[in-house]
């Protein structure tokens, strides 16, 4: 670490090489995350990279204070992400707009009224096919068997009513 710390490269790439596993099995053990492990990772080996020169040997070995220092940034990535949530649950409650349900009628009611005037324009055979499809919930083969038409008849006519229906409520596409 004394020659990393006065900016030898090779000094430190060995360094690295020989703590890596250990940095990184430590913080992955307290993450869970392989993507932050490795973001985490990262930063510690910044962060000794820089502060080579404040490792005091006769307090440990090189590899426990890398070591440590991961465990102490993953703690702090774990608490962060806590605290952010917690953070998150605290305010998105009451940021919550309340419930309007008169507003949602009127629109549900407007929509309803929307859409039978679209109907409107459709002939007879074509609003019978979507009335048994979207709101009988047939499928083209069971609106075929009820109205004993061929099974193309009853898809053209519903390709033929959509078509229709898009065009009377102004959608584009």
């Amino acid at each position: 670490m004394a020659a990393a710390a006065h900016g030898d490269q090779a000094a430190f790439a060995a360094f690295y090489d020989a703590t890596a596993a250990a940095v990184h099995g430590t913080v992955l053990r307290v993450l869970r995350d392989p993507a932050q492990s490795e973001e985490v990772v990262q930063e510690v080996f910044l962060e000794a990279w820089r502060t080579a020169a404040r490792f005091d040997p006769g307090r440990g070995s090189a590899r426990g204070w890398v070591v440590t220092m991961a465990h102490r940034r993953a703690v702090d990535r774990v608490r962060a992400s806590q605290a952010g949530s917690s953070r998150e649950e605290r305010y998105g409650v009451r940021e919550e707009a309340p419930y309007d349900s008169v507003s949602e009628e009127v629109e549900v009611l407007l929509e309803h009224e929307e859409v039978q005037r679209a109907l409107d324009v459709l002939s007879p055979v074509q609003r019978q096919a979507v009335e048994l499809a979207y709101y009988g919930g047939r499928t083209h083969r069971q609106i075929a068997e009820d109205l004993h038409l061929p099974l193309g008849t009853v898809k053209t006519r519903l390709r033929d009513a959509l078509l229709k229906l898009r065009d009377a409520v102004g959608v584009r596409s």
